[in-house]
């Protein structure tokens, strides 16, 4: 289960709302996915001052979990918690160095998880996700960013020179993922991605290709602080629960570009 937004007339940071759900669903499972909300905002942005309450939000869930009988929470986390990691792929036994305000409160939300879990019979799994992908993404990630523009038929910018690495895993694997994790993987740390480096040139490439597209990028300068390579190790997650993702990056991009291409149209 997974707990309502504000969209849908609940507040999760109303204890007295979010209550009213635990007891009327009686969930087993509880993902929770309502951490922070960007990875660039500076301190002074008002979005994010707003946001600081993420870990009132987190006890509030927690307390509904404990107090409702909940078997187990899985926390949507992210790879940002290692930030530039000296070992790539990077596994989850290297130590994180989060270089961002939203990797440090993923991480602090992380560890007060693992710390509750310790005076309460709730389970729980952290999942570090790497760049997810797909249909229905916000327009301001890498992918649907690059697709959008290209569709448009304006060229897309590239901050550098391109050959920074991400980590692109497509979002029906990632949901594939945690469901297992919802049966397996109890009380531990579990890094979901394709393992794999893919440069934002190459990832350019290949929907340019898919689009049929004669496009050139437009290159500025980089942005500070960001990672020059990302990917995670995903062989304990293979080995815990058997899971492995099955989309490749060409056929992900490919149902994104789809998807981008009706809904311009």
């Amino acid at each position: 289960m997974t707990i309502a937004d504000k969209s849908d007339g609940i507040d999760v940071d109303d204890a007295k709302q979010l209550a009213a759900v635990f007891k009327k669903e009686k969930p087993d499972i509880v993902f929770h996915l309502a951490g922070v909300i960007n990875l660039r905002l500076p301190v002074t942005d008002p979005l994010f001052i707003k946001d600081l309450g993420f870990m009132q939000r987190t006890y509030t869930i927690l307390e509904a979990c404990k107090t409702y009988g909940v078997k187990k929470i899985i926390f949507i986390s992210s790879g940002a918690v290692y930030g530039k990691a000296d070992v790539i792929p990077t596994p989850e036994s290297c130590v994180g160095r989060p270089d961002s305000l939203y990797a440090l409160a993923s991480l602090m939300v992380e560890k007060y998880i693992e710390n509750f879990y310790k005076d309460s019979s709730l389970q729980y799994a952290i999942a570090r996700l790497s760049n997810v992908y797909g249909e229905r993404q916000w327009k301001s990630g890498i992918v649907p960013a690059i697709v959008t523009q290209i569709l448009a038929e304006q060229p897309p910018i590239i901050y550098g020179d391109g050959n920074q690495t991400r980590d692109f895993i497509y979002i029906d694997d990632v949901v594939d993922a945690l469901v297992k994790l919802a049966e397996k993987g109890s009380n531990s740390t579990y890094n979901i991605a394709s393992g794999k480096e893919i440069s934002l040139n190459t990832l350019f490439s290949l929907v340019k290709k898919i689009s049929v597209s004669s496009m050139v990028p437009i290159h500025k300068e980089a942005k500070s602080g960001e990672s020059q390579r990302s990917a995670l190790d995903i062989q304990k997650i293979k080995k815990d629960i058997g899971w492995a993702p099955q989309v490749s990056l060409e056929i992900g991009l490919r149902q994104a570009v789809n998807f981008y291409a009706k809904e311009k149209n």
